[in-house]
């Protein structure tokens, strides 16, 4: 059976509701400050803002790896604390040691840890979940490989179906797009329509804005706080990028009903 078929939720809550967030580090306790979203289910949003302004932090929160100070977070209205087995979260890859001797199916089967729990051997089940993963992103042929062969893409893909192996209806990427070429980057795009057709929500963090006004519904300009949100249109102006970027804001272009953008920019925190 697919991965996608296994869970639902009551489609009248937001798959993600953010409410007056603050997070931090030791130091640095003021990273991200009352961010407020509301994501419905099968949304993709893509999360922007220059270097240094908390994407990563976001991320981290909403997943649980990183406490926040202040706020609530939901996820198709249940508390984070106890829905964060339905956050995915893609780490940037170079977070990510590609060495590692673990095959394709060793790194998805890790997505069953909390499901099989400590000292414990896969099921059957847990095989079977994996093996609909890996079809399901058509990453099958490439079980048996050992992840550091992999191309660009087909890295990214394999963390998403990890992600998915955990039940995932919630899906954090964080910076897919760097240090990939237009290949793998359109396979990228491809595994995100799959997950939006079978309903997997998508905050994606990127400073290829190019995408953004293509394949998103939403956009978020971050800069420690909500710069702006809401429908690519309305929120890529000109205005918006200069308030959030200051001098170092890509330049916007209008053409056949398109927005476009000059410059791209370097990875971020």
């Amino acid at each position: 059976m697919s991965i996608f078929k296994r869970n639902s939720f009551d489609a009248s809550q937001p798959a993600l509701l953010a409410e007056q967030l603050s997070a931090g580090y030791p130091g640095n306790r003021h990273a991200l400050s009352d961010i407020s979203l509301n994501i419905s289910g099968g949304e993709r949003v893509a999360v922007i803002g220059p270097n240094g302004a908390g994407k990563s932090t976001l991320f981290k929160a909403i997943v649980g790896l990183l406490q926040f100070t202040h706020g609530h977070i939901s996820i198709h209205g249940v508390d984070c604390y106890s829905s964060h087995i339905y956050v995915g979260y893609v780490p940037q890859q170079s977070e990510i040691d590609w060495k590692f001797p673990a095959s394709v199916f060793d790194v998805v089967m890790m997505g069953r840890s909390r499901h099989i729990g400590w000292f414990r051997r896969p099921r059957k089940s847990d095989r079977a979940i994996v093996n609909d993963v890996l079809d399901d992103l058509s990453l099958g042929d490439l079980a048996n490989l050992q992840i550091g062969e992999l191309s660009g893409g087909q890295r990214r893909r394999v963390f998403i179906a990890r992600a998915l192996a955990q039940d995932a209806r919630v899906l954090l990427l964080d910076e897919p797009f760097a240090g990939v070429d237009q290949t793998a980057e359109q396979e990228i795009i491809d595994t995100l329509d799959t997950l939006t057709n079978q309903g997997i929500t998508i905050l994606l963090s990127t400073h290829h804005m190019h995408n953004d006004a293509l394949h998103f519904d939403k956009v978020l300009i971050l800069r420690r706080t909500v710069m702006a949100y809401g429908p690519p249109g309305e929120v890529l102006t000109a205005q918006n990028l200069r308030a959030a970027y200051g001098a170092s804001a890509p330049v916007l272009h209008h053409g056949d009903d398109r927005l476009m953008f000059s410059m791209d920019h370097d990875r971020d925190s």
